[in-house]
């Protein structure tokens, strides 16, 4: 499985996880919905991409539960110890995870910013961003017949354009 890295933005955090590189285009079409946050962003981008969302957010809540303000051991001993492609889900905390945050694995890294409406494309040598298309439904993990297409409102910006 090809891997990426994403990085989410939203009014009050920023979240970083690996994933497939096929949940790209899962969330650029969640993003045609306006998410103002991470939750709304994964459950948008459900529609798309089976258990993406679960585990991401069952990553967070790890993380949550062994860190705190000003108490980062565990996530930087996750850092040390991890290789780059297998870092857990982590929020930004400080330099050293904003640092990995925008670093890519397998097929590159992109940040999706909610508030700004901007998706970033480090580095993508997955698939071209499209502003317009359509994706296959998901139900449970099982793909549908359903088609559902999405395009992002002029107000969204990706950087760089394709």
């Amino acid at each position: 499985m090809t891997l990426m890295r994403f990085t989410v933005v939203d009014t009050s955090t920023t979240v970083s996880f690996i994933g497939p590189a096929r949940a790209l285009p899962a969330l650029v079409a969640a993003c045609a919905g306006g998410p103002q946050t991470l939750d709304a962003l994964l459950t948008r981008a459900a529609t798309f991409t089976a258990d993406l969302r679960e585990r991401v957010l069952s990553g967070l809540a790890v993380f949550d539960e062994h860190n705190g303000p000003n108490n980062y051991r565990w996530i930087h001993a996750a850092l040390d110890y991890c290789e780059r492609d297998d870092v857990p889900v982590f929020r930004v905390v400080d330099d050293r995870t904003r640092e990995l945050s925008l670093s890519p694995v397998w097929a590159g890294v992109v940040v999706f910013n909610l508030q700004a409406k901007r998706i970033v494309q480090i580095q993508n040598t997955y698939a071209e961003i499209k502003r317009k298309g359509s994706l296959r439904v998901i139900e449970g993990a099982r793909p549908t017949n359903r088609i559902q297409r999405y395009e992002l409102p002029a107000e969204w910006s990706v950087v760089p354009e394709p």
